[in-house]
């Protein structure tokens, strides 16, 4: 076989070598940009078709008596767009595919858990820190096993989004876990005056976010 030289400046090259080259930095590089931008695309879409039923949901809930001053949403927004100025979000950019799979499969079973408790909650739901009319004391389906299931499945959603697309969202699990918890604090604060001996029950044998543990 001809062995063919090619000459770039003083440094030869043959073209094997040059084949060999652009075959191991295609083994070794990480995935293409159009690939993350996809699974992105997917998992954002699926949180917006999510919260479109959320809204559609709550059209069917009985009304409010007292409504909570507190609308963190907005404020969540600004502090992540601050947060995404002042850092790079595409550096904690999610490569590893194992990660992402583990991530698309906790993303799913959050959005799950929280559309399954909203079920049970039926026309109880409300607005974190929103107090209904003639309230009742659910105990079935997810609220078996925690308090507020529909808080853990989105922090789970939340949890696994990161790990699928970019670490950077571990920031917002951090702000919308700290507000579950004192919104979680003040809805029991409500629910052990309205149910005084039922709701100390159910309270001894459940925990708040995560079962066993918290």
């Amino acid at each position: 076989m001809t062995n063919v030289m090619v000459v770039f400046g003083r440094t030869p090259l043959t073209l094997a070598a040059n084949a060999a080259y652009a075959d191991s930095h295609a083994r070794n590089s990480p995935p293409n940009r159009f690939t993350r931008m996809t699974l992105t695309t997917v998992v954002f879409s699926i949180w917006a078709v999510f919260w479109i039923y959320w809204l559609i949901a709550a059209a069917g809930a009985k009304q409010s008596v007292r409504t909570s001053r507190c609308r963190p949403p907005g404020l969540l927004v600004i502090v992540a767009l601050v947060l995404i100025r002042l850092f790079h979000a595409g550096t904690l950019a999610v490569h590893n595919p194992i990660l992402q799979v583990v991530g698309l499969i906790l993303f799913a079973s959050g959005l799950a858990l929280a559309v399954w408790a909203r079920i049970y909650l039926g026309r109880n739901w409300g607005m974190p820190m929103t107090e209904r009319a003639e309230p009742e004391l659910v105990t079935s389906g997810p609220y078996r096993f925690v308090r507020h299931p529909i808080y853990s499945g989105l922090l789970l959603a939340l949890l696994g989004t990161a790990l699928a697309t970019n670490l950077y969202f571990l920031v917002a699990l951090v702000i919308v876990g700290a507000y579950f918890i004192y919104s979680g604090t003040v809805e029991e604060r409500t629910m052990t005056t309205t149910f005084p001996a039922d709701y100390s029950s159910y309270k001894e044998h459940t925990k708040m976010l995560i079962p066993f543990v918290l």
